[in-house]
């Protein structure tokens, strides 16, 4: 929006959810006046009542939060390819790594393919250097930071220049358990561990519940009860111990709930007030701040460890954006990755900067898998108070489809098995997860199966996440 009021002073409205009724009349107003002739916004904004659309940009089109992931589950790009053949209107798609199906497309000749393999201003890359924390840990480092970052941090605040780094967990420790017992203080309603804040309270992060921090363990009444990993909220406090003069600002979902807070923070590191700006994967994204120089990504590797196909690639795009914030101006940019991982491909492929690679071995292993964009997916989430019911509705639908598509080739069903949150609010939930060549034909069975009249099933067409 501000790069944008630069040149087109008034012919703007932003639309995004957090608008208030008043403000978004006003905004649907002036557009079906023509008193605006562009719309900016989140991807609620493809909604607008706009008479003669000429152009739609999808900027980062690989980002996840073009899904919405609740009823209706639409998908951003579709309705934007959709709106732009109905007005004729020309779709542009942009990305520093773009999604692989869109590429695959690009590749195919769907889309017309433009590539810019230059930096704005013909600038160099940064210079990435890869940290083993293995090896760190064997060296005696038992801190978040490796003597790597931590030297990177110290030589960029004494030339006077910015940091970025990015951790992608809040909170202050992933989970509190007993040292006697073995036991994981968990959340009573999804049984996932629970989150210790420094405000001496454990929340939930899917059901947003809030507990206090037991004195004795629940289950052996043990009191060597211990908070382990890491979040943002103590790697804050670990950067005031190491760097005591560096001066940090936090961006993540807790320090960013009020209506203004992500420009508020954004505005005060551009103008110096701060060193480092650390944070979850929000300041991973299209930041562009000319004293950056430096960037530090921790535990790039941590989403490999999700059972979910696009592991791999949310891992190499979150090196590739990340490391891309530094050096973006004048002087050349320096990245820090730390990973448990150094000789994964999405690892590797991220450090080099190496889209083609990545996209090549990544491509073998989802055409021998029939995963995307070599098939569509559609995710059924089967919820039930009680667990054999929800698991039993789940069976059925398997043993129809079976039935169903004997001997057709393209088509897979997988499942049902536990979702990764099994048991979220009290509602246990199973996942069955069809593979198909020929969407119109499920459709046309689920249909049949009377699926999307039941509310105890989610359908979910091309879902983003497996989770």
């Amino acid at each position: 929006v501000m790069a944008f009021k630069a040149y087109f002073a008034s012919d703007i409205v932003v639309m995004h959810s957090r608008l208030s009724l008043a403000e978004r009349n006003d905004a649907v107003l002036r557009v079906r006046r023509g008193q605006a002739g562009i719309i900016i916004g989140a991807r609620s904004a493809l909604f607008t009542p706009a008479g003669d659309v000429g152009l739609i940009i999808m900027d980062e089109e690989q980002d996840m939060s073009y899904k919405q992931d609740e009823s209706p589950r639409y998908h951003a790009k579709v309705v934007a390819e959709e709106l732009a053949k109905i007005h004729q209107a020309v779709f542009l798609l942009g990305s520093a790594t773009p999604s692989l199906e869109s590429y695959y497309r690009a590749k195919s000749g769907d889309l017309t393919l433009l590539n810019m393999p230059k930096r704005i201003g013909n600038l160099p890359l940064p210079k990435v250097q890869c940290v083993d924390m293995r090896q760190e840990l064997r060296m005696g480092n038992r801190h978040i930071l490796s003597n790597a970052l931590q030297q990177l941090i110290e030589e960029t605040m004494k030339k006077g220049q910015q940091i970025i780094i990015m951790l992608n967990r809040r909170g202050f420790s992933t989970f509190v358990m007993c040292r006697s017992c073995g036991e994981v203080i968990k959340c009573k309603l999804c049984g996932l561990p629970l989150v210790y804040h420094k405000n001496g309270k454990l929340s939930c992060h899917h059901c947003d519940v809030t507990e206090p921090v037991p004195d004795v363990c629940p289950k052996c009444s043990s009191r060597y009860i211990k908070y382990f990993g890491s979040g943002t909220e103590k790697l804050e406090q670990e950067l005031h111990q190491l760097v005591p003069s560096a001066r940090v600002i936090r961006m993540d979902r807790d320090t960013t709930n009020t209506k203004f807070a992500h420009q508020e923070i954004l505005q005060k590191f551009r103008e110096k007030q701060y060193d480092i700006l650390l944070g979850t994967q929000m300041v991973a994204k299209g930041h562009d701040i000319p004293d950056v120089t430096a960037v530090g990504i921790i535990s790039a590797d941590s989403s490999l460890n999700l059972p979910d196909f696009r592991a791999a690639e949310r891992c190499f795009m979150l090196i590739t954006q990340t490391a891309g914030r530094a050096g973006r101006h004048e002087h050349q940019g320096r990245v820090v990755i730390q990973t448990y991982n150094p000789e994964h491909y999405a690892v590797t492929c991220g450090i080099a900067q190496d889209y083609e690679g990545f996209y090549e071995q990544e491509m073998n292993m989802r055409q021998g898998l029939f995963y995307p964009p070599f098939s569509r997916l559609v995710k059924l989430l089967f919820q039930h108070e009680d667990e054999n019911t929800a698991k039993g509705n789940a069976k059925s639908l398997v043993m129809a489809f079976n039935e169903h598509f004997d001997g057709v080739k393209g088509q897979q069903i997988i499942g049902p098995s536990p979702a990764v949150i099994a048991r979220f609010r009290g509602i246990y939930r199973f996942v069955v997860l069809i593979k198909t060549a020929d969407l119109p034909a499920v459709q046309a069975f689920l249909r049949e199966q009377k699926l999307h009249l039941r509310t105890d099933v989610a359908i979910d067409i091309d879902p983003i996440t497996m989770l």
